[in-house]
């Protein structure tokens, strides 16, 4: 008699019995790229200093300025009292180092009026697009002339421009025809270098086996890509302003979660694991470059005098594969 409270034993004979050798193998996520590089730069650069780092650069930094004066003061002054030419002719070079310095501090702050500029126009056309003003409208349309009025290429863009918003009276008509003739030209520049900046990266990820040297390409080749689009949309900025416009677009990317690497960026990009099954540096690489092509888009809206109305903005997905199809060779791609 069995019992009823004991276990129940089915046997099927048609199933499979399972062994370790018919078992799924444990899926490696280790071999899924994950943009190391972009992600450590995008951490690096976006790193906010603290206060007391700050202060012990800036406290640093003006007690070598001041013992850099002592020493020259007294070098100067030595080699007049031990021989007048060698000293004057001392000081003739020490004078003409000091301009040489002025002339940097001076470029740099011109970069950040220029930067400070574009910010102002951005700001006049946020405002003109939301209240609808005419006149608004007219005056950020005019600055934004200004802005490319000294350009030999934009001489045509511009002669357009005056010649079609005579015939418009509304805001958003007028912004829209500034943004087709002025910024069309603009965006495909931009579109270039964001092109040539995520081929590189992919390059070097893909080719070079250093542990480093994917990083470091990669942030110079976003701060050069971020100075580019700088330039272009009319804010050309210096050192300092590169390294805070790089600042202000990582700070944006960390902060809203682009610089992470989703399924829909590899699934469109990379197609999936595949690609790190058939090369794990080429799969790296081109998700790196991928993530460049983020950072160049959010370059674009943070220096593009207007948003994207009446043009596309560019994808990431276009952008990368135009980069590779240039690598590659366009047959091939």
């Amino acid at each position: 008699m069995n019992d009823k409270n004991g276990p129940v034993l089915i046997e099927l004979d048609d199933a499979p019995k399972a062994t370790p050798a018919s078992a799924p193998p444990v899926p490696d996520l280790s071999d899924r790229p994950s943009g190391h590089a972009m992600q450590t730069v995008a951490v690096l650069a976006a790193r906010p200093p603290s206060t007391l780092a700050r202060w012990f650069w800036r406290l640093l930094g003006a007690i070598i300025l001041f013992a850099l004066s002592l020493w020259a003061w007294d070098f100067v002054t030595g080699l007049i009292a031990r021989n007048t030419m060698l000293g004057y002719g001392a000081m003739g070079l020490l004078g003409a180092f000091l301009l040489v310095c002025l002339g940097i501090i001076l470029r740099e702050w011109s970069a950040f009026a220029r930067l400070k500029r574009l910010d102002d126009v951005q700001r006049a056309a946020e405002a003109a697009i939301v209240s609808g003003d005419l006149a608004a409208a007219r005056r950020v349309t005019d600055r934004i002339a200004d802005l490319y009025k000294g350009r030999a290429e934009m001489k045509w863009p511009l002669v357009r421009l005056s010649e079609r918003q005579r015939d418009v009276f509304d805001a958003d008509g007028l912004l829209g025809i500034a943004e087709t003739e002025l910024l069309a030209p603009l965006d495909a520049a931009a579109r270039q270098e964001i092109e040539a900046a995520a081929r590189q990266v992919a390059t070097v990820t893909a080719i070079v086996p250093l542990a480093l040297a994917d990083v470091l390409t990669a942030l110079t080749a976003n701060i050069r890509m971020i100075r580019r689009i700088a330039e272009i949309y009319g804010g050309r900025a210096g050192t300092l302003g590169s390294w805070r416009l790089t600042r202000t677009v990582m700070t944006h990317l960390v902060a809203t979660g682009a610089v992470a690497v989703g399924d829909d960026l590899i699934g469109s990009v990379a197609g999936g694991g595949m690609l790190s099954k058939v090369s794990r540096r080429f799969g790296e690489g081109v998700i790196n470059g991928a993530l460049t092509a983020r950072v160049g888009i959010a370059a674009i809206e943070v220096c593009r005098p207007l948003p994207f109305a009446r043009l596309k903005r560019p994808g990431v997905t276009s952008l990368v594969q135009r980069a590779l199809t240039g690598l590659f060779g366009r047959g091939r791609a």
